[in-house]
C-alpha cells in the first residue's frame, strides 16, 4: 500500500469504497439504521485522524472494520436500551383495541435496505457460517440484540464475515481463547433463541423469481384493494402482525385478519375522504420483500407514506408482517416522497 493520504480527498477515495459495508456491520451491531450511520460517520472520522499511525500489519479493511467495530461497542455502552420488535417487547394483545400509542422511547429494530447491503463478495472465508444477506434477516437481527455486545461482536466478524480468530482478537483487543470461548457461548444463545429453521434467502431462493413475482404482486394489489380475503389466502395460520413503534402485535390467522379487517382497511380510517385510498410500491429490506404502502391525505391532495411493510415468508406462505410506522424511512430506501393521484 502507498503510505498513508494526507488530504481528505485522497482519504475519501481509499476509505469510500468500504462504506456500504461497514455501514451493514454498524447496522447488525446496533440494530438500527439511524444509529448505524452515527457509528460510520464517527468511525470514518476516527480512522482519518488515526490514518498516520496506520502500520500495514493488517489490510485496510480489517483496520476499518476494527474501528467500526469498537465504535459501535462504544455507542452501545453510551446507550445501554437494547432494540426488540414488538414480539420481544410483551405479549400478543387484543385486536379489537386497535394499534395502540407508539412508544417514544428509540427501543424498536429498524428495517435496512438492501441496496445499502455493501456484500463483501469474496472477502468472507468459507468458515462464515451465514450469508451475509441472512446477517441482516430481520429475525437474525434481532437476535443478535440479546447477545452481550462483545459476544455480538465476535459472532458478526466471526460468522457473518468470516474474520480469523486472531483477527478478531486483534480488533477486540484479547486472546484468541477468549475469542473461542466468546463464540461458544454467542452460539448457544442463538440456538436457545431459536432463529427460523430455514433463512429467507433459502426460502426465497426455493420459490424462484417467478414464483416471488406472483406472491409481490398479489400482496400488493390485495393491499392496494383492500381485500380482506385474497390477503388471507396469502397467510400461514400461525401468522404474526406487528407495528412498531406501537408496542402492541397480533398472533394467529383470526387475529390478524380482524385488525386487518376492522382497522387497516376499515372505511373508519378513511371516513374524511370517503373512501379507501392506498399505493403500494415493492422494495426489498433486510434481505427479505418488502412494501412502501402509501394513503391518500386530504389537505395535501397525494399519497403520503405510511407504513413500510417487510415480510417474513414460509415456504409461499406469509408468516409476519413487520410494518414499521415510519414514514421517514421511506427516503432511505429510495422510495418516493409522494405519489400523486
Amino acid at each position: 500500500m502507498a503510505d498513508a493520504p494526507t488530504d481528505e480527498s485522497a482519504y475519501r477515495r481509499l476509505v469510500e469504497p468500504h462504506r456500504p459495508e461497514l455501514l451493514a456491520h454498524c447496522y447488525r451491531m446496533l440494530g438500527s439504521a439511524h444509529d448505524a450511520e452515527e457509528a460510520l460517520q464517527e468511525a470514518l472520522l476516527r480512522a482519518w485522524r488515526g490514518m498516520a499511525k496506520f502500520e500495514r500489519r493488517s489490510s485496510l479493511r480489517s483496520w476499518l472494520y476494527r474501528i467500526a467495530t469498537n465504535t459501535s461497542l462504544d455507542i452501545i455502552d453510551r446507550r445501554p436500551e437494547k432494540k426488540v420488535l414488538p414480539l420481544d417487547h410483551g405479549p400478543a394483545t387484543d385486536p379489537h383495541d386497535g394499534p395502540g400509542a407508539p412508544l417514544v422511547e428509540s427501543i424498536w429494530v429498524e428495517p435496512y435496505p438492501d441496496a445499502q447491503l455493501g456484500m463483501a463478495d469474496g472477502l468472507a472465508s468459507p468458515e462464515a457460517r451465514y450469508e451475509q444477506r441472512e446477517g441482516v434477516e430481520l429475525a437474525f437481527i434481532a437476535v443478535l440484540q440479546h447477545l452481550p455486545p462483545s459476544q455480538r461482536a465476535v459472532l458478526i466478524l466471526r460468522e457473518v464475515l468470516g474474520f480469523s480468530a486472531r483477527e478478531v482478537a486483534a480488533t477486540l483487543e484479547t486472546t484468541e481463547a477468549a475469542v473461542n470461548s466468546a463464540l461458544q457461548r454467542a452460539r448457544k444463545a442463538v440456538d436457545e433463541l431459536a432463529l427460523p429453521e430455514q433463512s429467507q434467502q433459502e426460502t426465497l431462493r426455493t420459490l424462484g423469481d417467478d414464483r416471488l413475482r406472483e406472491i409481490v404482486e398479489a400482496y400488493a394489489d390485495a393491499w392496494e384493494r383492500g381485500d380482506v380475503d385474497a390477503v388471507a389466502a396469502m397467510l400461514a395460520e400461525d401468522a404474526v402482525l406487528a407495528m412498531p413503534p406501537m408496542p402492541t402485535w397480533f398472533r394467529g390467522i383470526d387475529d390478524v385478519l380482524v385488525f386487518i379487517r376492522d382497522w387497516a382497511f376499515s372505511g373508519r380510517v378513511y371516513e374524511a375522504i370517503g373512501r379507501r385510498r392506498v399505493k403500494v410500491i415493492p422494495t426489498r429490506a433486510n434481505g427479505q420483500i418488502a412494501f412502501g404502502t402509501y394513503s391518500w391525505d386530504i389537505e395535501q391532495e397525494t399519497h403520503l407514506p405510511t407504513v413500510l411493510q417487510v415480510l417474513t415468508l414460509r415456504g409461499s406462505e406469509i408468516v409476519e408482517i413487520m410494518g414499521f410506522v415510519e414514514p421517514s424511512a421511506f427516503r432511505r430506501f429510495g422510495l418516493p416522497d409522494e405519489i400523486p393521484a
